[in-house]
């Protein structure tokens, strides 16, 4: 689910941590880095793991991602800068609900497997996945609040875009908490 990722994680951040100056580029990597590891390697290997949730989806790995983010930062900005990276990741297992399969989240706590998908091969699992309508309205809100944001900051406008690709930033004030 990439736009769900992508939209579910950016609101989330944004009315979170309110920082308007947070570079996006960096937390869009980190809300999809788990599934751009896991899904390759696990629809590959499928018939050894049955599952598509592997390390990416464990504390391990975001935690792995944290330690790398404080030890090649310092204080301040360079540390402010990256940390949105280790921030995507830990969002991201939260939307994926990643506590109902213990083993991939603990991994390897509770041993080197991980948790099943419960299905019999990667085109069944591709097949269920595809056809839910979860993850298609996921899918929706996920896009269609970056649409909002992306015309709220004008995005179609060039120099606002060059400006996003530039330093992750985008003119969307965030309105005060009354």
């Amino acid at each position: 689910m990439l736009f769900w990722h992508i939209g579910a994680t950016t609101a989330i951040t944004r009315y979170t941590f309110r920082d308007e100056r947070m570079d996006l580029r960096l937390l869009l990597i980190g809300a999809v880095l788990p599934d751009l590891i896991d899904t390759p390697i696990g629809l590959t290997t499928y018939a050894a793991v049955e599952s598509v949730r592997l390390v990416g989806h464990s504390l391990l790995f975001a935690a792995t991602v944290m330690i790398l983010v404080m030890l090649a930062t310092r204080r301040g900005r360079p540390r402010k800068k990256w940390m949105p990276l280790a921030i995507g990741v830990l969002i991201h297992l939260f939307l994926d609900a990643i506590w109902v399969d213990p083993e991939t989240l603990w991994w390897p706590v509770f041993g080197w497997e991980f948790s099943t998908s419960g299905f019999t091969d990667a085109a069944a699992y591709l097949s269920a996945v595809l056809s839910s309508p979860v993850m298609w309205a996921g899918e929706a809100l996920g896009l269609g609040y970056m649409i909002a944001l992306g015309r709220r900051g004008r995005l179609g406008d060039a120099h606002a875009r060059m400006e996003f690709l530039r330093t992750g930033r985008i003119s969307v004030p965030l309105r005060s908490a009354q």
